[in-house]
């Protein structure tokens, strides 16, 4: 372009969109998905580390692409994700755009910055681009170039180039990658639509902090840049020592990660990670130990074979075993029930493990309440009794289908 003319708003929209868009041919399983990191080591010459980081957040903020000061000033924050909730002790106070400046007024939080925008790309980039160009053809969601972690700036106003409902596609297509990873062997369309782990998958605001943690994991690998530093304790302006930090060399940037096998990588990671950041695996145990019929859809699953062959398989009658711990209650045999049609394996699974635990004791020949609430930790018989009333109806509406 010469400099006797300005550019068209036709070749400035092109130019937009050639920033946005990764042509079709360059999305090979080598290459895409990807998303990079860019070092802090560019701007500062070393970093603060917490010994314990701040579990991260994201804040997302009104942000013109034209407000120069507050897109540089977030894009020098956010490069320093190392420093964690301490990275606010790198800016003055009076110098930070306002709306950072409020923030980082609340004292060591451990904040990342986003455009606040209608499709909230940027909160949830580190998702989308997990997914391979076939699942982004599935849902119709568009071929973007490669992610930047952590948000820098927003030169294309890519907010304007994807479809309104972009974040219901997104959730569809996460959930549909991420469901493998949580329930092996039955397909997604085997459950109700209102199905606890079914809704737990296309909840993108409960995957980003686990898919945050796993890009941390990787960029902890990485090498520091030589910037002269050896960790040492940090020294505030008033000479005290900043406790819970030291000084150090910040990380060199690169790809997080780079094509479909890498990605996929990352996804079982972020899986994993989910246990810290969510507790993921208790919430699946507890969904599990507590389906209903209602959880499932009419197409046969492993896992409704599994449901209905608990809840009516034919009942064998077989004696209870018990086997005597020392220091702890009677533990029934995992093929054991109770005998004289008054509880059944079956039952007993429709049941949570302390009320387990009392109906064992109550057939080993303890009936006072007072004696089990001491074998199980109660200070008083009154949370005993109220078990018991919870055991009797779901005994009444049992054995009542039965």
């Amino acid at each position: 372009m010469s400099d006797e003319r300005e550019p068209t708003a036709a070749e400035i929209l092109e130019w937009r969109r050639d920033g946005v868009f990764l042509p079709d041919g360059k999305a090979t399983p080598e290459e895409f998905p990807s998303l990079k990191n860019m070092s802090a080591g560019f701007l500062f010459n070393g970093v603060l580390r917490p010994l314990e980081p701040a579990p991260p957040e994201y804040v997302a903020l009104p942000m013109a692409r034209s407000d120069m000061e507050l897109v540089g000033a977030v894009g020098q924050w956010n490069m320093l994700w190392e420093s964690a909730q301490f990275r606010r002790r790198f800016f003055d106070m009076d110098d930070l755009p306002k709306p950072m400046a409020k923030i980082a007024d609340l004292g060591d939080v451990n904040v990342t910055f986003v455009p606040r925008t209608r499709a909230r790309y940027f909160e949830y980039a580190p998702l989308f681009h997990l997914l391979p160009k076939r699942v982004l053809d599935m849902f119709g969601l568009p071929l973007l170039r490669g992610g930047q972690w952590p948000f820098m700036a927003d030169w294309a106003g890519i907010d304007d180039f994807l479809p309104t409902d972009f974040e219901a596609r997104l959730a569809h297509a996460w959930a549909w990658t991420v469901w493998p990873h949580l329930m092996s062997g039955s397909k997604m369309k085997a459950f109700s639509a209102d199905d606890p782990i079914r809704l737990l998958a296309h909840n993108l605001d409960f995957w980003v902090p686990a898919v945050t943690a796993t890009i941390q994991d990787r960029l902890r690998d990485f090498p520091e840049v030589d910037k002269g530093k050896t960790p040492s304790p940090v020294t505030l302006e008033d000479e005290s020592v900043l406790a819970g930090a030291i000084a150090g060399n910040p990380r060199m940037g690169g790809p997080v990660w780079f094509g479909e096998d890498d990605a996929q990588d990352a996804v079982v990671e972020t899986v994993d990670a989910a246990d810290r950041t969510g507790q993921l695996r208790g919430i699946l145990d507890a969904v599990r130990s507590h389906r209903v019929e209602d959880d499932f859809s009419s197409q046969w699953s492993y896992a409704r074979e599994d449901f209905e062959r608990k809840l009516h398989g034919k009942r064998r009658k077989v004696t209870v075993k018990l086997v005597e711990l020392t220091d702890t209650i009677p533990v029934q045999g995992p093929e054991s029930e109770v005998l004289g049609n008054l509880v059944t394996n079956d039952f007993l699974a429709l049941m949570d493990a302390r009320n387990q635990q009392i109906v064992v004791l109550l057939n080993s020949g303890m009936t006072k309440k007072t004696e089990i609430a001491e074998v199980l930790g109660y200070a008083n018989h009154s949370a005993i009794s109220k078990r018991l009333a919870q055991i009797r109806r779901t005994a009444e509406v049992y054995f009542d289908g039965t």
